[in-house]
């Protein structure tokens, strides 16, 4: 009767395991989820900052065809169009700078899930 009671114990015992274990990998999956959902959204973002300084580049070499176009015309345009080459061109190559920024400066893909196994692997160990 006593081997019963008791393997009736393990077996409960076991199927909390398993439960925690089960819940302890859902959790870990949710989490990275949660991270796969922001480096998608953190790759979009740097997309979009390269696109617009591809496009302020794509203004400034519009602006600098029309600066070699007006070259022999009239002086007190020339000065104006220059700047206006000068600063599409500038926003452009910044604009593509901060998106290089923003892909390098992130910590690495699941950081967060690598640390909480770490954590998880911690608190398993045994305590002497």
């Amino acid at each position: 009767m006593e081997q019963q009671g008791a393997g009736g114990g393990l077996g409960v015992s076991l199927r909390r395991l398993l439960g925690t274990l089960l819940a302890l990998g859902q959790t870990r999956l949710e989490l990275l989820s949660t991270e796969l959902e922001l480096e998608k959204q953190r790759i979009f973002d740097a997309l979009l900052w390269a696109a617009v300084g591809l496009l302020f580049l794509a203004v400034g070499l519009l602006l600098l065809a029309a600066l070699l176009l007006l070259l022999l015309q009239d002086s007190h345009r020339l000065p104006a169009l220059v700047v206006m080459v000068l600063a599409a061109g500038g926003a452009g190559v910044w604009l593509i700078g901060a998106a290089r920024r923003r892909l390098q400066g992130s910590a690495p893909m699941f950081a967060a899930s690598a640390a909480e196994l770490e954590h998880d692997r911690a608190a398993l160990q045994p305590r002497e």
